[in-house]
């Protein structure tokens, strides 16, 4: 007899099997959108006119958004030149990622597999912030600059301030900055999942009065998939602008 339960699709569900020898879909995913994002830089920028065509036209949208948008404004006039091309790449690596849980057969964004945002948060984000704050004003005028606060008395300043700015900026800052992508791709891509098998189970299992609710299912799936398309790129922002805020912090003169 068959099984008529509805199981809820968990965590272990949304990740697929290897590939092959240790390769899995997420890895694919994100090699992938390393060559697709190089190919559209490449291609759109390879024959420059002053009056641009549409894809030129595209290309210097997203160049003019994270140049200005967010690295200007979160780095500052002055310093902004130089990280440009780092804030860009976090852009538009996080924004085809996060988007690929939206296109059809692929259908899988890749940072919600917790590993990849950790990993650029961990891995590039967090020693970029502080190589650059310690080039700027030297080790020792860095860690001042970033944990010693003017006219706070030293008992109050070395027994719970320092300690709660080092727990703040050599851990929450670059774990929040993960998990914030991470959490939000990982729901929004469980609950798509489980509206879409709920209206399937509904529609091959449940009762006759009970099947038009299946269509409620699929369309709140599609609703759904929609808001996710939003918030992938409302990610992509801000995983970049608070990696481009925190390099503008490292480089500031001042607390």
């Amino acid at each position: 007899m068959a099984d008529t339960t509805f199981t809820p699709p968990g965590a272990g569900d949304l990740f697929p099997p290897e590939i092959f020898g240790g390769v899995t879909k997420p890895m694919v995913l994100v090699v992938l959108s390393t060559v697709i994002i190089a190919g559209f830089f490449l291609i759109t920028t390879r024959r420059l006119k002053i009056v641009p065509t549409r894809v030129q036209f595209a290309a210097e949208s997203v160049y003019d958004f994270g140049r200005n948008t967010i690295a200007r404004e979160q780095i500052g006039g002055k310093d902004f030149a130089p990280y440009v091309p780092f804030i860009l790449s976090l852009f538009t690596f996080v924004l085809v990622n996060n988007i690929f849980g939206i296109i059809p057969l692929i259908q899988f964004p890749t940072m919600a597999h917790v590993g990849f945002p950790m990993a650029l948060a961990l891995l590039l984000v967090f020693p970029t912030y502080h190589v650059v704050g310690i080039r700027r004003h030297g080790l020792r005028g860095y860690l001042r600059n970033q944990f010693v606060y003017p006219g706070v008395p030293k008992p109050v300043l070395w027994f719970l301030l320092i300690p709660t700015e080092i727990i703040l900026k050599f851990f929450f800052d670059p774990v929040n900055l993960a998990i914030r992508v991470f959490a939000a791709m990982f729901a929004g891509h469980l609950l798509v999942v489980v509206f879409v098998l709920g209206g399937e189970f509904l529609l091959l299992h449940a009762g006759p009065l009970v099947k038009p609710v299946s269509l409620i299912s699929f369309a709140l799936a599609i609703g759904i998939t929609l808001l996710e398309a939003l918030i992938q790129v409302l990610q992509a922002y801000i995983f970049a602008t608070l990696s481009a805020h925190y390099i503008g912090r490292a480089l500031a003169a001042n607390h």
